[in-house]
């Protein structure tokens, strides 16, 4: 079972995104997504930086692949997706169809979590275009995937989000500017002050969603650490780790003694707990309310 690093879903400066992956470069995991999947209007880099961060990542023995923005509103976004589904060098995550169709037959691909695969006509149809791996919907839960999998398509790779904020939805307004006060076409920046997100709160003080731009998240940390025999019992390729601001490369390292089965899911379940920014939740893999924490297996 491989460790993967998914998109960077936040806005942090330039030269912090860089030192984060020379810093990912040394860990044990296998595979990194890199790109802009949230907002266009973020800047601090372009497609030639993230090819310049993926070069390095490779040198360093990791899979790279380039995320597509999921939601796209302009010609300038399709443009770019289209600059990234072409980049002829790396592995490219479709998270939209228009990024499916202009991969479809032209290259192998992966087919991100926000293309919503829910049955085996559309997983086999996927396939036959030419994913070779695919990231289940976040409110997939363990029954249902392993039905899938009895039948998964040959050579298709399957993936799974288990640590990290939910990304849940998206959205053509800002929310973090609309917080601000500020029109989304001049929001500067704002989202950059929140570097895992802004905490939504309901009127008695619980966390209850995290505004990112235009992305809503979770306020809990989905966490799967516990889980890992069970996937690899159902053939689950891929676990996927989503960044933080603050202790990835130790989250990466309990994922990996875990999946080495170095430390017992008990263990691993109490190290994360110490690295959560909020408090964890794995209720949808358990086919229960999102927000729920069963106990560690």
């Amino acid at each position: 079972m491989k460790l993967s690093l998914g998109p960077l879903q936040y806005y942090w400066p330039r030269n912090t995104v860089f030192r984060f992956y020379e810093a990912i470069g040394a860990t044990p995991v296998d595979i990194v997504y890199l790109g802009e999947t949230v907002c266009s209007r973020r800047h601090e880099l372009r497609l030639a930086d993230w090819l310049e961060i993926a070069r390095k990542l490779a040198e360093a023995g990791k899979e790279v692949v380039l995320s597509t923005q999921v939601l796209l509103e302009s010609g300038s976004d399709v443009a770019t997706m289209h600059k990234v589904a072409g980049n002829g060098e790396f592995l490219v995550e479709a998270n939209d169809m228009g990024a499916v169709q202009r991969l479809a037959g032209k290259a192998p691909f992966v087919a991100g979590p926000h293309l919503n695969i829910y049955n085996q006509p559309t997983l086999q149809w996927l396939a036959g275009l030419g994913a070779s791996r695919w990231v289940i919907p976040l409110e997939m839960k363990r029954d249902d995937l392993a039905l899938l999998q009895r039948e998964r398509p040959d050579g298709l790779q399957t993936e799974v989000f288990s640590y990290g904020r939910m990304p849940l939805a998206f959205s053509a307004r800002c929310f973090t500017a609309r917080h601000h006060d500020l029109p989304k076409d001049d929001c500067r920046f704002s989202c950059m002050e929140d570097p895992d997100g802004l905490m939504l709160r309901t009127r008695e003080g619980e966390q209850f969603l995290v505004l990112n731009g235009i992305q809503t998240q979770s306020a809990r940390v989905y966490n799967l650490v516990d889980q890992l025999a069970a996937m690899d019992e159902i053939g689950v390729d891929v676990v996927r780790l989503s960044p933080q601001s603050i202790d990835t490369q130790d989250v990466i390292a309990v994922f990996d003694a875990a999946r080495r089965r170095a430390i017992a899911p008990a263990e691993a379940v109490r190290r994360l707990e110490a690295l959560m920014p909020a408090a964890g939740c794995n209720g949808y893999w358990h086919g229960r309310a999102g927000l729920e924490q069963g106990a560690p297996a």
